[in-house]
Formats: structure tokens, C-alpha cells, sequence
């Protein structure tokens, strides 16, 4: 039993291992078809990655919100939800951390940053409670409510700002200094790069998320109503009322994500012609990141890099970025397709074992 359960650790761990190789391969395969030379091409990526302090922190910068919105993913997954809506809670979120960061003027730093980032995480909350009541009470299905509400809070808070916190620029005013996440420190260390504080509040998330999940007897009600509903009520726990927790936790996640973005990077909000990509971008962090906290961490790092090095891998290769995109979504082919590469490792054991 334990060999068994070991050897489904070390298949986990090795699946988005060998979807990552696979990505970059066909990658590289479509990069010599179309006329680019792979290896420049991907040594100007890495490049982009770890050649300058600059580049290093934006990769963390990056990989900030992507962590984030991974968490928010994974967490409903965890309990057998499927929240697509993380880049309408994002949005949510944003719009009002900026807006608390902009109204409340004098506070200390030490409350006005912390009660602005709450004010994202309950935004975001209150943003998947309604889909998380509906499937509660009514077994309407969670993704499709949440995608249809992406829309709806895209178009709201575009709303909101045209009408209250409009000003030249199509943007909000400026967040408050004791509001921001900004450091004059880490953006010295890093050449002036956009890095911030919010990635410290990205690593203590995972650690929320691995205690909640894993540490807390709430936690275990969550996984456990998300594995067998039926077993769950049969055993006295509230199964509609988990189900609504869980995504009003995983918004928040997603929530907290959109203050990074607005205390942090940008110090504001701007009208949307379209939504961000973070929140989607957290589906993808998840499903490589097999759902876990740490996983969510290292594939953040990944897809952060990627999108930072793409840039790069423009300017000195000449290749268009788009393939970037390309590798992300082979990538993420793979990993869903985790069914024919544990066939294909399955059926190399069986070949060993006859050879034996």
C-alpha cells in the first residue's frame, strides 16, 4: 500500500515534468518549421529570466497574481468545484482594494494597506458566493455561472469607474502611499523593476491554503464533501453550506489577487477594453501545479518566467511571442492529457517487467 502510494506521488511529480519537456519539444519542432532557430530562441528566454536583476524581479512580480489565482482554482478543485470565474473575482477584487486605497486618507500604513487587500479578498468572496448558493440550493452548474459572471464584473466595474472614480487617463486616481505594496528597496535591488510586496503575501496564501486544507477540521469537511456528497451528509456534515464556503474562499484568493495588481503594480485601475488573462492563466498554474500549494508556487514560476522571457526571446531571436504561447498551450495539452502519458509510462513498466 505504501510502494503504491508512493509510486502515484512520484507519477504526479513526474506527469508535469514530462508535459513541460514535451511543450518545449514541440515547440521547438514548430520553430524549425517556421524558419526560427530554437536553441537562439530559447536561450534568449532563459535570458530573460535570470540574465539581469531587472528581469528577475519582474518574473516574481509575474508570478504574483498567477499564484494567487492558481490558489483560487486549486483550492475549488480541492473540494470538487470547478471555479472558472477567478478573473471576474479578480476584477472585483481590484476595483475595490483600489477604491479603499484611494477614499481613506491618513491612515497609518500598518491599517490602510492591510484593510485594502481584505477589501479585495471580501470582494472577491461576495463574487463567488452567488455561484456557490446556486449550486448549494439549487444544483445549478458552478462553471457555468461563474463564467457568465466574469462578464458581469467586467462590465461593472467599468461602470463603476466611468461613473465615480473617473480621471483623465480612462483610469481611477492613484492609490494612497499607505495603500501601496511598492518598494523602493526591492525595485533598487532588482534595477527598477515592478517588484513588490505582494509576492510575500502570495507565499503566505499557499501556506493558508495547505492549513485550511490539510490542517483545520473545516478543511477535512471541505475535501470530504468535495470527494462524496452523499457520504458527507450521511456523516452530519453541512454539505450546502460547505459548498458555499468553499467558493467564497476560493474567491477571495482570487480577490486578493486583483489587489496585487492595484496596490502593487499598477497603484490603480484603468477601464477594461477586455479581461486581464490572470484569472485564466491561474487555471493553467493549477492544473500544472497538481492543484497543490507548492505546485501552485513552482508553476507560477514557470508560466511568470515565460511570459517575461517571451519579450526577449523577440528582441534577440526575432521570434514572435505568440510562440510562447504556443509552448504554454502544449503544455498544458499534456498535463490534461495526463491520461496517455501515464498509459505510455505504464505500458514502459510492463515492457520492463516482461523483459525481466
Amino acid at each position: 500500500m505504501k510502494q503504491a502510494n508512493k509510486m502515484n506521488k512520484f507519477s504526479g511529480l513526474l506527469i508535469p515534468v514530462i508535459s513541460i519537456f514535451l511543450g518545449v519539444f514541440i515547440g521547438a519542432i514548430i520553430m524549425l518549421i517556421t524558419g526560427y532557430n530554437p536553441i537562439a530562441a530559447y536561450t534568449a528566454l532563459l535570458n530573460g529570466i535570470f540574465s539581469d536583476t531587472y528581469y528577475i524581479g519582474e518574473t516574481i512580480r509575474s508570478m504574483t497574481p498567477l499564484i494567487l489565482a492558481g490558489l483560487a482554482v486549486a483550492f475549488a478543485y480541492r473540494t470538487g468545484l470547478l471555479n472558472i470565474g477567478v478573473e471576474g473575482q479578480l476584477i472585483v477584487g481590484w476595483l475595490a482594494s483600489v477604491w479603499v486605497g484611494i477614499i481613506f486618507v491618513g491612515l497609518p500604513t500598518i491599517i490602510h494597506l492591510p484593510l485594502a487587500i481584505i477589501a479585495g479578498a471580501i470582494a472577491g468572496g461576495i463574487w463567488g458566493f452567488l455561484p456557490g448558493l446556486l449550486k448549494a440550493r439549487f444544483e445549478v452548474h458552478e462553471v457555468i455561472v461563474t463564467i457568465m459572471m466574469n462578464y458581469i464584473a467586467l462590465y461593472t466595474a467599468n461602470a463603476i469607474i466611468r461613473s465615480y472614480l473617473l480621471v483623465p487617463g480612462e483610469r481611477t486616481e492613484n492609490i494612497q502611499a499607505s495603500a501601496s505594496l511598492e518598494s523602493p528597496m526591492l525595485q533598487a535591488l532588482t534595477d527598477h523593476s515592478r517588484l513588490h510586496w505582494g509576492f510575500i503575501v502570495a507565499i503566505l496564501a499557499c501556506l493558508i491554503m495547505w492549513f485550511i486544507l490539510w490542517k483545520t477540521k473545516k478543511g477535512y469537511e471541505l475535501r470530504a464533501v468535495g470527494f462524496n456528497q452523499h457520504a458527507s451528509q450521511y456523516a452530519g456534515m453541512n454539505v450546502k453550506g460547505n459548498i458555499v464556503l468553499s467558493m467564497v474562499i476560493s474567491g477571495g484568493f482570487a480577490g486578493v489577487a486583483g489587489a496585487m495588481e492595484g496596490l502593487g503594480t499598477y497603484g490603480y485601475m484603468s477601464i477594461m477594453s477586455g479581461f486581464t488573462g490572470v484569472g485564466f492563466d491561474g487555471i493553467a498554474v493549477a492544473l500544472l501545479g497538481a492543484n497543490t500549494g507548492i505546485g501552485v508556487f513552482l508553476s507560477s514560476f514557470l508560466f511568470g518566467g515565460l511570459q517575461v522571457g517571451s519579450l526577449r526571446m523577440q528582441q534577440q531571436a526575432g521570434v514572435p511571442s505568440e510562440l510562447v504561447d504556443i509552448v504554454i498551450a502544449l503544455i498544458i495539452f499534456f498535463v490534461a492529457s495526463s491520461y496517455i502519458i501515464r498509459w505510455a509510462m505504464n505500458r514502459i513498466k510492463d515492457r520492463k517487467k516482461g523483459g525481466n
